[in-house]
Protein backbone atom coordinates (compact mmCIF):
# COMPACT_ATOMS: atom_id res chain seq x y z
CA UNK A 1 0.00 0.00 0.00
CA UNK A 2 0.86 3.50 -0.84
CA UNK A 3 1.72 5.88 2.06
CA UNK A 4 -1.05 8.21 3.55
CA UNK A 5 -1.30 11.40 4.81
CA UNK A 6 -0.41 10.23 9.07
CA UNK A 7 2.53 8.52 7.56
CA UNK A 8 3.75 12.00 6.68
CA UNK A 9 3.24 13.38 9.94
CA UNK A 10 0.73 15.33 9.15
CA UNK A 11 -1.51 16.34 12.33
CA UNK A 12 -5.06 15.37 11.74
CA UNK A 13 -8.56 15.08 14.14
CA UNK A 14 -9.95 12.37 14.94
CA UNK A 15 -10.09 8.69 15.74
CA UNK A 16 -10.31 6.35 12.49
CA UNK A 17 -11.60 2.88 11.90
CA UNK A 18 -8.97 -0.18 11.84
CA UNK A 19 -8.05 0.75 7.53
CA UNK A 20 -9.09 4.42 7.98
CA UNK A 21 -11.10 3.48 4.75
CA UNK A 22 -14.67 3.45 3.92
CA UNK A 23 -14.77 -0.13 4.49
CA UNK A 24 -14.68 0.39 7.82
CA UNK A 25 -18.55 0.02 7.96
CA UNK A 26 -19.16 -3.27 7.83
CA UNK A 27 -20.23 -4.47 4.76
CA UNK A 28 -18.76 -1.82 2.47
CA UNK A 29 -16.76 -3.13 -0.30
CA UNK A 30 -14.20 -1.00 -3.06
CA UNK A 31 -13.50 -2.49 -6.24
CA UNK A 32 -11.38 -0.73 -9.01
CA UNK A 33 -10.15 -1.59 -12.88
CA UNK A 34 -7.75 1.17 -13.92
CA UNK A 35 -6.66 1.60 -18.10
CA UNK A 36 -3.03 3.11 -18.65
CA UNK A 37 -1.87 2.40 -21.75
CA UNK A 38 0.40 4.65 -24.17
CA UNK A 39 2.21 7.44 -24.51
CA UNK A 40 2.70 10.39 -26.79
CA UNK A 41 0.08 12.25 -28.91
CA UNK A 42 -3.18 12.22 -28.48
CA UNK A 43 -5.11 10.51 -30.98
CA UNK A 44 -8.42 10.31 -30.34
CA UNK A 45 -9.68 5.99 -29.92
CA UNK A 46 -6.14 4.96 -29.92
CA UNK A 47 -4.79 7.00 -26.59
CA UNK A 48 -3.12 7.47 -24.29
CA UNK A 49 -5.43 5.94 -21.74
CA UNK A 50 -5.41 7.87 -18.06
CA UNK A 51 -8.84 6.62 -17.09
CA UNK A 52 -11.02 3.52 -14.94
CA UNK A 53 -14.14 2.63 -12.64
CA UNK A 54 -14.27 2.37 -9.08
CA UNK A 55 -17.61 0.80 -7.66
CA UNK A 56 -18.27 1.26 -3.86
CA UNK A 57 -21.18 -1.53 -2.72
CA UNK A 58 -22.89 -0.25 0.30
CA UNK A 59 -23.81 -4.00 1.23
CA UNK A 60 -21.33 -5.58 -0.78
CA UNK A 61 -22.01 -7.40 -3.79
CA UNK A 62 -24.30 -10.12 -1.94
CA UNK A 63 -26.20 -7.21 -0.74
CA UNK A 64 -26.33 -5.16 -3.52
CA UNK A 65 -30.48 -5.23 -4.55
CA UNK A 66 -30.67 -4.28 -1.29
CA UNK A 67 -31.64 -0.29 -0.24
CA UNK A 68 -29.72 2.14 1.75
CA UNK A 69 -30.98 4.94 3.26
CA UNK A 70 -29.51 7.39 1.13
CA UNK A 71 -29.77 11.53 0.52
CA UNK A 72 -27.43 13.80 -1.92
CA UNK A 73 -26.19 17.31 -2.33
CA UNK A 74 -24.22 19.33 -4.47
CA UNK A 75 -22.01 22.35 -3.60
CA UNK A 76 -21.05 23.04 -7.69
CA UNK A 77 -23.60 21.44 -10.38
CA UNK A 78 -20.92 21.67 -12.79
CA UNK A 79 -20.88 17.42 -12.88
CA UNK A 80 -22.96 14.27 -13.25
CA UNK A 81 -24.32 12.00 -10.87
CA UNK A 82 -26.93 9.72 -11.95
CA UNK A 83 -30.02 8.56 -9.99
CA UNK A 84 -30.55 11.63 -7.79
CA UNK A 85 -33.68 12.37 -8.96
CA UNK A 86 -35.02 9.21 -7.39
CA UNK A 87 -32.75 9.25 -4.45
CA UNK A 88 -34.65 13.01 -3.48
CA UNK A 89 -37.85 11.56 -4.36
CA UNK A 90 -37.82 8.27 -1.81
CA UNK A 91 -34.89 8.55 0.26
CA UNK A 92 -33.32 4.75 -1.46
CA UNK A 93 -30.39 4.00 -3.04
CA UNK A 94 -30.17 0.49 -4.74
CA UNK A 95 -27.50 -0.97 -6.86
CA UNK A 96 -23.75 -0.54 -6.84
CA UNK A 97 -21.99 3.49 -6.95
CA UNK A 98 -19.91 3.98 -9.93
CA UNK A 99 -17.42 6.68 -10.66
CA UNK A 100 -15.82 7.17 -13.39
CA UNK A 101 -14.35 10.17 -16.40
CA UNK A 102 -17.03 12.11 -17.95
CA UNK A 103 -17.74 10.91 -20.91
CA UNK A 104 -17.44 7.19 -19.70
CA UNK A 105 -21.08 7.43 -17.65
CA UNK A 106 -22.74 5.84 -20.11
CA UNK A 107 -20.73 2.68 -20.26
CA UNK A 108 -21.10 2.44 -16.80
CA UNK A 109 -24.31 2.90 -16.53
CA UNK A 110 -25.38 -0.01 -18.43
CA UNK A 111 -22.58 -2.36 -17.08
CA UNK A 112 -24.26 -1.63 -13.25
CA UNK A 113 -27.65 -2.93 -15.23
CA UNK A 114 -25.69 -6.16 -16.44
CA UNK A 115 -24.11 -7.01 -13.68
CA UNK A 116 -27.70 -6.55 -12.06
CA UNK A 117 -29.24 -8.70 -14.42
CA UNK A 118 -26.42 -11.32 -14.03
CA UNK A 119 -26.33 -11.35 -9.99
CA UNK A 120 -30.06 -9.53 -8.90
CA UNK A 121 -32.34 -10.67 -11.39
CA UNK A 122 -34.96 -9.81 -9.52
CA UNK A 123 -34.73 -6.47 -8.69
CA UNK A 124 -33.30 -5.67 -11.82
CA UNK A 125 -35.74 -7.04 -14.04
CA UNK A 126 -38.16 -4.44 -12.81
CA UNK A 127 -36.32 -1.37 -12.79
CA UNK A 128 -33.04 0.34 -12.28
CA UNK A 129 -31.78 4.00 -11.48
CA UNK A 130 -27.73 3.13 -11.14
CA UNK A 131 -25.72 5.83 -9.85
CA UNK A 132 -22.97 7.02 -11.76
CA UNK A 133 -20.70 10.04 -11.04
CA UNK A 134 -17.98 11.45 -12.73
CA UNK A 135 -15.04 13.86 -12.76
CA UNK A 136 -12.84 15.01 -16.00
CA UNK A 137 -9.31 13.71 -16.68
CA UNK A 138 -9.21 15.20 -20.32
CA UNK A 139 -5.83 16.80 -19.81
CA UNK A 140 -3.99 13.81 -19.40
CA UNK A 141 -6.98 11.01 -20.86
CA UNK A 142 -7.88 10.22 -24.59
CA UNK A 143 -11.29 11.50 -22.93
CA UNK A 144 -13.38 10.90 -26.38
CA UNK A 145 -11.58 7.48 -26.85
CA UNK A 146 -14.23 5.72 -25.94
CA UNK A 147 -11.79 3.45 -23.79
CA UNK A 148 -14.24 2.67 -20.72
CA UNK A 149 -16.38 -0.02 -21.51
CA UNK A 150 -19.51 -1.69 -19.50
CA UNK A 151 -17.12 -4.46 -19.27
CA UNK A 152 -14.72 -2.46 -17.22
CA UNK A 153 -17.83 -1.35 -15.12
CA UNK A 154 -18.74 -5.03 -14.34
CA UNK A 155 -15.26 -6.19 -13.52
CA UNK A 156 -14.95 -3.03 -11.07
CA UNK A 157 -18.01 -4.70 -9.26
CA UNK A 158 -16.73 -7.95 -9.44
CA UNK A 159 -13.59 -6.57 -7.98
CA UNK A 160 -15.02 -4.99 -5.05
CA UNK A 161 -13.71 -6.45 -1.49
CA UNK A 162 -13.70 -4.94 2.22
CA UNK A 163 -10.67 -3.96 3.97
CA UNK A 164 -7.43 -2.00 2.87
CA UNK A 165 -8.37 0.66 -0.14
CA UNK A 166 -5.55 0.82 -2.92
CA UNK A 167 -5.23 4.79 -3.42
CA UNK A 168 -3.85 7.64 -5.50
CA UNK A 169 -3.78 7.23 -9.56
CA UNK A 170 -5.84 3.75 -9.55
CA UNK A 171 -9.67 3.81 -10.45
CA UNK A 172 -12.13 6.56 -11.84
CA UNK A 173 -9.24 8.78 -10.00
CA UNK A 174 -6.70 6.94 -12.48
CA UNK A 175 -6.63 10.70 -14.75
CA UNK A 176 -7.49 13.11 -12.26
CA UNK A 177 -5.44 16.22 -10.82
CA UNK A 178 -5.82 17.71 -7.62
CA UNK A 179 -4.70 21.06 -6.44
CA UNK A 180 -2.17 20.74 -9.65
CA UNK A 181 -0.77 17.91 -8.41
CA UNK A 182 -1.85 14.41 -9.08
CA UNK A 183 -4.76 13.35 -7.46
CA UNK A 184 -7.41 10.40 -7.82
CA UNK A 185 -8.90 7.96 -5.23
CA UNK A 186 -9.02 8.71 -1.45
CA UNK A 187 -10.58 7.64 1.38
CA UNK A 188 -10.61 7.60 5.27
CA UNK A 189 -12.80 6.54 8.32
CA UNK A 190 -14.03 7.66 11.61
CA UNK A 191 -15.64 6.42 14.75
CA UNK A 192 -17.31 7.83 16.89
CA UNK A 193 -18.88 7.23 20.19
CA UNK A 194 -22.62 8.27 20.68
CA UNK A 195 -24.67 7.71 23.84
CA UNK A 196 -22.04 4.77 25.09
CA UNK A 197 -22.15 3.08 21.30
CA UNK A 198 -19.60 3.31 18.75
CA UNK A 199 -20.33 4.00 15.16
CA UNK A 200 -18.23 4.24 11.78
CA UNK A 201 -18.45 7.08 9.44
CA UNK A 202 -16.75 5.99 6.27
CA UNK A 203 -15.62 8.57 3.41
CA UNK A 204 -14.62 7.58 -0.15
CA UNK A 205 -13.66 10.76 -2.70
CA UNK A 206 -12.73 11.14 -6.39
CA UNK A 207 -10.45 14.46 -6.25
CA UNK A 208 -9.59 16.35 -8.93
CA UNK A 209 -10.40 19.85 -8.15
CA UNK A 210 -8.85 23.27 -6.57
CA UNK A 211 -6.29 25.52 -7.46
CA UNK A 212 -2.32 25.16 -6.69
CA UNK A 213 -2.57 28.04 -4.60
CA UNK A 214 -5.59 27.64 -2.19
CA UNK A 215 -3.96 24.28 -1.04
CA UNK A 216 -3.78 23.94 2.29
CA UNK A 217 -2.81 21.11 4.50
CA UNK A 218 -2.99 20.85 8.36
CA UNK A 219 -4.08 24.56 8.45
CA UNK A 220 -0.92 26.04 6.46
CA UNK A 221 -1.22 27.28 3.41
CA UNK A 222 1.10 25.26 1.47
CA UNK A 223 0.01 25.81 -2.17
CA UNK A 224 1.29 29.58 -2.06
CA UNK A 225 4.85 27.56 -1.82
CA UNK A 226 4.76 24.51 -3.35
CA UNK A 227 4.06 26.74 -7.08
CA UNK A 228 6.66 25.78 -9.17
CA UNK A 229 5.49 22.95 -11.70
CA UNK A 230 2.01 23.42 -12.24
CA UNK A 231 0.72 22.10 -15.11
CA UNK A 232 -2.83 24.37 -14.70
CA UNK A 233 -0.20 27.15 -15.99
CA UNK A 234 0.04 24.96 -19.68
CA UNK A 235 -1.48 26.72 -22.12
CA UNK A 236 -2.59 23.66 -23.56
CA UNK A 237 -4.64 22.54 -20.77
CA UNK A 238 -8.50 23.38 -22.14
CA UNK A 239 -9.76 23.91 -18.38
CA UNK A 240 -9.45 27.20 -16.05
CA UNK A 241 -7.71 26.54 -13.09
CA UNK A 242 -9.37 24.79 -10.58
CA UNK A 243 -11.73 23.00 -12.75
CA UNK A 244 -12.70 19.54 -12.79
CA UNK A 245 -14.77 17.87 -9.63
CA UNK A 246 -15.19 16.23 -6.93
CA UNK A 247 -17.20 13.48 -5.87
CA UNK A 248 -17.74 12.46 -2.71
CA UNK A 249 -19.46 8.93 -0.88
CA UNK A 250 -20.08 9.09 2.39
CA UNK A 251 -21.24 5.53 4.43
CA UNK A 252 -22.17 5.11 8.09
CA UNK A 253 -23.39 2.36 10.19
CA UNK A 254 -25.93 4.78 11.73
CA UNK A 255 -29.29 4.46 11.46
CA UNK A 256 -30.38 7.35 9.82
CA UNK A 257 -33.60 8.81 8.06
CA UNK A 258 -33.39 10.08 3.94
CA UNK A 259 -33.19 13.40 5.62
CA UNK A 260 -30.65 12.81 7.64
CA UNK A 261 -28.14 10.90 4.83
CA UNK A 262 -28.79 14.46 2.74
CA UNK A 263 -27.94 16.69 5.93
CA UNK A 264 -24.55 14.32 6.31
CA UNK A 265 -23.72 15.01 2.45
CA UNK A 266 -24.23 18.38 3.04
CA UNK A 267 -21.62 18.29 5.43
CA UNK A 268 -18.90 17.25 2.64
CA UNK A 269 -17.39 20.52 1.82
CA UNK A 270 -16.59 21.35 5.16
CA UNK A 271 -14.12 18.81 4.79
CA UNK A 272 -13.29 19.97 1.39
CA UNK A 273 -13.04 23.59 2.56
CA UNK A 274 -10.23 22.74 5.07
CA UNK A 275 -8.38 21.44 2.13
CA UNK A 276 -8.35 25.04 0.58
CA UNK A 277 -10.83 24.99 -2.10
CA UNK A 278 -13.54 27.50 -2.69
CA UNK A 279 -15.60 25.96 -4.96
CA UNK A 280 -14.80 26.62 -8.87
CA UNK A 281 -17.44 27.77 -11.06
CA UNK A 282 -16.15 24.83 -13.40
CA UNK A 283 -16.19 21.86 -11.28
CA UNK A 284 -18.71 20.01 -10.20
CA UNK A 285 -18.57 19.18 -6.68
CA UNK A 286 -21.40 16.39 -5.84
CA UNK A 287 -22.05 14.14 -2.58
CA UNK A 288 -23.87 11.03 -1.55
CA UNK A 289 -24.82 9.71 1.74
CA UNK A 290 -25.72 5.95 2.55
CA UNK A 291 -26.64 4.68 5.89
CA UNK A 292 -26.45 0.74 5.75
CA UNK A 293 -28.18 0.34 9.75
CA UNK A 294 -30.40 -2.59 8.87
CA UNK A 295 -32.92 -0.50 11.52
CA UNK A 296 -32.20 2.89 9.47
CA UNK A 297 -34.50 5.02 8.11
CA UNK A 298 -34.95 2.75 4.70
CA UNK A 299 -35.03 -0.53 6.04
CA UNK A 300 -38.58 -1.21 7.83
CA UNK A 301 -40.78 -3.84 9.81
CA UNK A 302 -44.15 -4.41 9.17
CA UNK A 303 -45.93 -3.54 12.00
CA UNK A 304 -48.69 -6.53 13.95
CA UNK A 305 -51.71 -6.51 12.13
CA UNK A 306 -54.80 -5.92 13.89
CA UNK A 307 -57.17 -8.64 14.52
CA UNK A 308 -59.75 -7.08 12.08
CA UNK A 309 -57.42 -6.69 9.25
CA UNK A 310 -58.12 -8.81 6.00
CA UNK A 311 -54.39 -9.30 5.34
CA UNK A 312 -51.85 -10.90 7.14
CA UNK A 313 -49.22 -7.70 6.37
CA UNK A 314 -50.24 -4.24 7.39
CA UNK A 315 -49.33 -1.18 5.44
CA UNK A 316 -47.67 0.40 7.88
CA UNK A 317 -44.40 0.39 9.14
CA UNK A 318 -41.89 1.09 11.73
CA UNK A 319 -38.18 2.61 11.87
CA UNK A 320 -35.50 3.48 13.98
CA UNK A 321 -33.25 6.47 13.55
CA UNK A 322 -30.65 8.44 15.49
CA UNK A 323 -32.31 11.45 17.21
CA UNK A 324 -31.45 14.87 15.44
CA UNK A 325 -30.21 16.09 18.90
CA UNK A 326 -26.93 13.82 18.57
CA UNK A 327 -25.91 14.03 14.99
CA UNK A 328 -23.68 16.62 15.06
CA UNK A 329 -20.56 14.07 15.96
CA UNK A 330 -21.71 12.31 12.62
CA UNK A 331 -21.17 15.85 10.82
CA UNK A 332 -17.94 16.50 12.67
CA UNK A 333 -17.06 12.63 11.68
CA UNK A 334 -17.88 13.86 7.91
CA UNK A 335 -15.69 16.77 7.54
CA UNK A 336 -12.38 15.32 9.31
CA UNK A 337 -12.58 12.20 7.16
CA UNK A 338 -13.05 14.34 3.88
CA UNK A 339 -10.36 16.65 4.51
CA UNK A 340 -7.93 13.28 5.12
CA UNK A 341 -9.46 11.05 2.16
CA UNK A 342 -8.46 14.61 -0.12
CA UNK A 343 -4.79 14.49 1.49
CA UNK A 344 -5.22 10.94 0.92
CA UNK A 345 -5.14 11.00 -2.35
CA UNK A 346 -2.29 13.18 -3.06
CA UNK A 347 0.02 11.69 -0.76
CA UNK A 348 -0.49 7.97 -2.51
CA UNK A 349 -0.67 9.79 -6.30
CA UNK A 350 2.82 9.72 -8.27
CA UNK A 351 3.67 11.92 -11.58
CA UNK A 352 1.80 10.65 -14.33
CA UNK A 353 2.31 12.15 -17.72
CA UNK A 354 -0.86 11.53 -20.05
CA UNK A 355 -1.42 12.61 -23.68
CA UNK A 356 0.67 14.76 -25.67
CA UNK A 357 2.90 14.61 -22.87
CA UNK A 358 0.57 16.45 -20.20
CA UNK A 359 2.07 16.29 -16.87
CA UNK A 360 0.45 16.16 -13.67
CA UNK A 361 3.37 16.16 -10.96
CA UNK A 362 2.86 14.58 -7.44
CA UNK A 363 2.80 15.87 -4.23
CA UNK A 364 6.21 17.10 -3.04
CA UNK A 365 6.20 15.27 0.34
CA UNK A 366 9.56 16.35 1.75
CA UNK A 367 9.41 20.02 0.98
CA UNK A 368 5.45 19.51 2.40
CA UNK A 369 7.14 17.95 5.11
CA UNK A 370 9.54 21.14 5.59
CA UNK A 371 6.98 23.52 5.20
CA UNK A 372 4.81 22.21 7.78
CA UNK A 373 7.70 22.26 10.23
CA UNK A 374 8.55 25.65 9.76
CA UNK A 375 4.61 26.79 10.21
CA UNK A 376 4.96 25.10 13.30
CA UNK A 377 7.57 26.61 14.26
CA UNK A 378 6.37 30.40 13.15
CA UNK A 379 3.05 30.06 14.72
CA UNK A 380 1.41 28.93 11.24
CA UNK A 381 2.72 31.28 8.77
CA UNK A 382 4.79 30.56 6.12
CA UNK A 383 6.10 33.02 2.66
CA UNK A 384 5.18 32.12 -0.53
CA UNK A 385 7.83 30.55 -2.77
Amino acid sequence: MAARARDHGIPLDGTPGTHNAITDVDGVEVGYVTLIEGDGALRVGAGPVRTGVTALLARGREGADRGCAAGWSTLNGNGEMTGTTWIQEAGIARSPVLITNTHAVGPCHEGVIAWMLRNHPELAREWLLPVVAETWDGYLNDINGGHVRSGHAIAAIDAARSGPVAEGSVGGGTGMTCYGFKGGSGTSSRVVEIAGAAHTVGVFVQANFGRRGELVIAGVPVGRALADDDPEGDPARPAPPGAGSVIVVIATDTPLLPGQCQALARRAPMGLARTGTTGSHYSGDIFLALSTAEAGGLTTRPARPSADERSPESPYATVSFLAWEHIDRLYEAVAQATEEAVLNALVAAETMVGRDGHRSPALPTDALAELLVRARGSGGAIEAG
